[in-house]
């Protein structure tokens, strides 16, 4: 039985979880339980149920786990899932089943009924290591709760639910990560097709079919599918456990892999042409009116590209909270968009939106700003940024993919990361010894200032880094500047009252900026390598540059009143 509580001490509500009475009775299966919830519960990850508490009310064993709110896999399941919704499930799934396997935790009994989905779209596993306490279910009737099998750990036992169990579980072997990675397989294509990928008459016909059939091809029935997906599914359900994936590290990569090139198709599909000649803005309305996008789109002066062709740039808004939004990034696809923003004062958190509009989804991972995204779809974050005045802050810089996950800490007390563009490498901007340094590689200085440096942005062709130079530290006042691989700098620009945000201009031959002098709103700026100054967008309301598309659009935030 499960349970919503309080808990008193810390003021939040908690889900309690109470076994059975005739377990507790059994003092080796209650020695079994506390040593194996004890284990999942020193899992911290995003995507797997975090364990608060365990003990014992009056020889009641117990569970104070996170309260979820929202419905398992299970409830989604009965019809096909739309592909790209199963990449993201699956995604977050072998990211928290990755985080187990490595600490030495097998989940045992994965299945729709264990995988629960919050209302805001993340999945979180539940009940690591507890399969084996469920009461064994032996029966040759129709296979239709799923039931748990369990009959201790020994070799020779069965274990596992019929219908997500792996060969070796069939067969009653010593199992590991491995058939965790099956009964994942079988969720998959349970996902992509509305089916079982085993399910006969009986408990055993179930059984047989897992030990010597091959579920039905995914491409009968869903020819929409990505063959490339179908492969991961199949590679998942080899009945040898040597030929499956060995780690689900290496399947979340994959799927992250075909997460990237699938979005890339969808912009490509989409009918996206890169001759655009006009400049089209997604607005990122931070804290501004509400009216914002609209009136600058029609108040907006004409803008010449570099064509000669002019019009009036159009406007998307894509947020509608209020708040604070530092950092924003285009993903390789151009539609996909990963900002960071602190809502109605909470902390900064990274969240997801797609360029057509629509709700933003929170990417799971814990409190970090985005720095930028490389070409093949890993994010640089900062983790644990602490902003040191309003404009200046610093963290520890980390990678992570673009669905979140734990992420990969690189290198401590980081201001600023930019990716290359062929994503192997980053410059950073970070401070030592009183001095401000741009550093690339890290560790080989290209600019040192007793001021400050921010927004340091890869040229297209890789040969050039641009960035903004501020003379006093704790103020935004600064202007545009240059540097190539070798060191030699160039400022571009006056200096301007207040400066913030760069970004090369599509056809690269120009440094896009927002800045603004004193008394004016900011505007959206440009300078050519020569250090001629042109005005690309100006209106009622000033704006922040975040990132300019491949395609000619700019992705900006509105700068209003608080």
């Amino acid at each position: 039985e499960v349970y919503r509580a309080k808990d008193t001490r810390l003021g939040r509500d908690v889900a309690v979880k109470v076994l059975p009475s005739s377990l507790a009775q059994d003092a080796d299966r209650l020695r079994r339980f506390e040593l194996e919830a004890r284990a999942a519960s020193s899992l911290d990850h995003p995507h797997v149920a975090a364990i608060h508490d365990i003990g014992t009310h009056e020889g009641t064993p117990y569970i104070v786990s996170e309260l979820l709110e929202g419905d398992t896999l299970r409830d989604r399941l009965g019809t096909p899932l739309p592909p790209r919704r199963v990449v993201e499930y699956a995604l977050q799934i072998a990211q928290g089943l990755s985080a187990a396997h490595e600490k030495g935790i097998v989940h045992r009994d994965l299945k729709p009924e264990n995988l629960f989905v919050t209302r805001d779209g993340r999945i979180k596993i539940l009940d690591f290591g507890l399969a084996k306490l469920t009461q064994p279910s032996f029966g040759g009737g129709v296979e239709t709760g799923a039931p748990t099998m369990t009959r201790g750990t020994d070799p020779g036992t069965v274990m596992g639910t019929v219908g997500y169990m792996s060969p070796e579980q069939v067969r009653g072997r010593v199992i590991d990560h491995r058939s965790d990675i099956f009964a994942f397989g079988a969720i998959l294509y349970e996902m992509l097709t509305g089916r079982r990928a085993f399910k006969g008459d009986t408990t055993a016909d179930t059984m047989t079919a897992i030990l010597k059939e091959e579920p039905p091809e995914i491409s009968a029935t869903q020819p929409l599918v990505p063959p490339a997906l179908d492969r991961i599914v199949r590679h998942c359900l080899e009945k040898d456990a040597e030929s499956r994936f060995q780690s689900a590290r290496d399947l979340a990569f994959d799927l992250e892999a075909l997460s990237v090139m699938s979005a890339e198709r969808v912009a490509v599909t989409g009918g996206l042409s890169r001759r655009r000649t006009w400049v089209g803005v997604a607005v990122l309305a931070a804290i501004a009116l509400a009216a914002l996008g609209y009136l600058a789109g029609r108040r907006a002066t004409s803008t010449t590209s570099g064509s000669g062709v002019t019009s009036l740039p159009s406007f998307h808004r894509l947020t509608y909270r209020r708040g604070t939004i530092r950092s924003a990034r285009f993903a390789p696809d151009g539609q996909t968009i990963v900002y960071g923003a602190a809502w109605e004062g909470q902390p900064i958190r990274l969240f997801m939106t797609r360029a057509q509009g629509g709700e933003s989804t929170p990417i799971a991972l814990p409190d970090a700003e985005i720095l930028s995204i490389s070409t093949s779809g890993e994010m640089a974050v900062s983790v644990g940024h602490s902003f040191e005045s309003g404009v200046m802050g610093q963290g520890t810089l980390a990678r992570a993919g673009l669905l979140g996950g734990t992420p990969r800490e690189v290198l401590e007390n980081v201001e600023e990361a930019e990716w290359t563009p062929d994503g192997a490498d980053y410059a950073v901007v970070r401070r030592l010894a009183n001095r401000e340094r741009l550093e690339y590689p890290v560790n080989h200085v290209l600019r040192e200032t007793d001021g400050y440096i921010s927004h340091p942005r890869f040229s297209r062709r890789g040969d050039r880094i641009a960035f903004l130079t501020h003379p006093i530290l704790g103020d935004d006042r600064g202007w545009v500047s240059v540097v190539d691989l070798a060191g030699h700098e160039a400022r571009l620009t006056a200096e301007y009252t207040s400066i913030g945000g760069v970004a090369w201009s599509p056809g690269g031959d120009e440094i896009w900026f927002s800045a603004s002098k004193s008394g004016e709103a900011y505007s959206l700026l440009g300078v050519s390598l020569a250090g001629r100054e042109r005005v690309v967008w100006r209106g009622l309301t000033g704006v922040s540059l975040m990132d300019v598309a491949k395609d000619g659009r700019a992705l900006l935030c509105g700068r209003g009143p608080a």
